[in-house]
């Protein structure tokens, strides 16, 4: 079967050949420390270096935090913003030793750097391969609408997958719940958008410091449009205009976590979550993986300190309320495998094959703990051919599209794929897990909605009750060749493929 590739964010590129009738986007995705000492750093250090980015995690509260702050100048780092709420601090250095030399400051659990390749921002070019809906396609979908229904609605055959359609009969979802979409960016100015947007619970957290400055949370032209496409699945108003969200009722917000050249990095990431936790956003949705490197070796002295950081930030939000969704890959990996061969870490620099076990090296926000990973399907809801999965990781399944090649949807849709915001007021497809967690996260919008009170592993648990228990079924052969293409392994009511089931919009709003 021909390879279908992503990188940082959970879109893709399907394989030159497949005849397709619209585009999908293609976008650049606790260590041990040493013993503490009681001294500070006090020696000559260098300064002369590649300046990188480093989160150094800290324990204790604010006197620790103070303390370890003259330790992080003495050893030639600059305080970029302290999240004293979870112990982590976001620095700059271009001393070599800064990592090694902080890991041994009395206080310090952790230290790492969030790169690999210094920082010099520049800005990119890489759009995604779009192809938003033709006038002519838009308008005969129209044809097709029904009473009650947005004009491209009969376009949208994950909505029915997921009864979301029936979900709308009975409600649209509350205007007090908020779904953060945290990604490249979000476009509120869209027709579709705009009356839903939550401009008090959007920021950049780019520089991984929060930036509330008007319209830092949309992506610049050059940049990537993946958030818009995220955040209309989730809540797309039903408003007579385009397309219609899983949750179309609730509000969206858009937290930028991705730098001009496209990357998502650690403190970033770090940012989005705590700005999400203190700012009354019910559920995120994280369809990316936290650059540079694919999976994040606790054993690894850098990589652990990033895996510590982003969970640090994941359970402080949920401490505070947040649900947070995220997509599982598009790398056809099984999760629950002894060992997968990484060719694409670390990303900004240059990369080297490595083996790794993802129960030891992981796959960050989607593999921690506490965090709802969304594998995807497709049109004939069987696993998306491009899909990761694996037997207890993968907590629901969602639809993230697929090529017709491999699951054709029922007339009137067309396409396969995932049909969505882009932004300037467009439409358009793509494909990916990172289509499938916003409709996730738009069903727990509408948990929230139907019980206002719940905690966060109260929505989590309805997520799964409520879910369709999806059987594995006959062997996976997606394409037909003859040969079985993954392993799904597990029984009915929670397997590799699709963990609980596909989640169901309906029961969200009638339980």
């Amino acid at each position: 079967m021909a390879h279908l590739g992503s990188r940082r964010t959970r879109a893709l590129t399907l394989p030159v050949g497949l005849a397709l009738t619209a585009s999908l986007g293609f976008l650049p995705t606790g260590a041990a420390s040493a013993a503490p000492v009681d001294a500070q750093p006090t020696a000559a250090v260098s300064t002369d270096g590649p300046k990188l980015s480093y989160v150094v995690n800290t324990r204790g509260g604010h006197g620790t935090v103070e303390q370890v702050k003259k330790a992080i100048a003495e050893a030639g780092g600059t305080v970029v913003v302290a999240y004293e709420q979870i112990g982590v601090i976001v620095v700059h250095s271009q001393n070599p030793d800064f990592a090694k030399t902080v890991r041994r400051v009395k206080g310090v659990d952790s230290a790492g750097a969030t790169r690999t390749n210094p920082i010099v921002p520049q800005a990119t070019t890489d759009t995604g391969a779009e192809q938003p809906l033709t006038a002519a396609q838009a308008e005969a979908a129209a044809a097709e609408a029904t009473a009650g229904q947005d004009p491209m609605e009969p376009l949208q055959w994950d909505l029915p997958a997921i009864k979301a359609d029936q979900a709308h009969k009975k409600t649209l979802g509350s205007r007090k719940v908020t779904v953060a979409v945290i990604d490249t960016g979000v476009d509120d100015t869209h027709p579709d958008l705009a009356p839903n947007f939550d401009r008090a619970a959007s920021a950049s957290c780019a520089s991984g410091a929060p930036d509330t400055t008007d319209g830092a949370w949309r992506s610049a032209p050059t940049e990537s449009n993946h958030g818009t496409h995220v955040a209309g699945t989730v809540a797309a108003a039903k408003n007579g205009v385009g397309v219609t969200g899983v949750a179309p009722g609730v509000k969206v917000a858009g937290i930028k976590v991705a730098n001009p050249d496209g990357f998502f990095y650690t403190e970033s990431i770090v940012c989005g979550f705590v700005w999400a936790a203190e700012h009354g956003v019910d559920v995120t949705n994280n369809s990316y993986y936290t650059d540079p490197w694919m999976f994040n070796c606790k054993n690894d002295p850098d990589q652990g300190a990033l895996v510590e950081a982003v969970a640090r930030a994941t359970r402080y939000a949920e401490r505070k309320g947040t649900v947070n969704i995220a997509s599982a890959g598009n790398s056809r990996f099984d999760l629950a495998s002894d060992a997968i061969e990484d060719t694409t870490s670390p990303n900004d620099s240059t990369a080297a094959t490595r083996t790794v076990n993802p129960r030891e090296c992981l796959d960050i926000p989607a593999q921690l703990p506490g965090v709802v990973t969304v594998s995807a399907t497709g049109a004939k809801g069987l696993k998306a051919s491009y899909s990761n999965y694996g037997n207890g990781v993968i907590d629901v399944a969602a639809p993230g599209g697929d090529s017709t090649a491999y699951q054709t949807p029922a007339p009137p849709a067309t396409s396969g794929l995932i049909l969505s915001t882009l932004p300037d007021g467009k439409y358009g497809y793509k494909a990916g897990t990172s289509m499938a967690s916003p409709h996730v996260a738009g069903v727990a919008a509408l948990i929230k909605s139907t019980h206002p009170h719940a905690s966060a592993a109260a929505v989590k648990a309805l997520l799964l009750a409520e879910a369709d228990a999806t059987a594995c079924g006959a062997p996976y052969d997606i394409d037909n060749d003859g040969k079985i293409d993954a392993v799904c392994e597990g029984g009915k009511n929670r397997n590799g493929f699709y963990g609980a089931g596909v989640v169901n919009a309906l029961n969200a709003v009638r339980w």
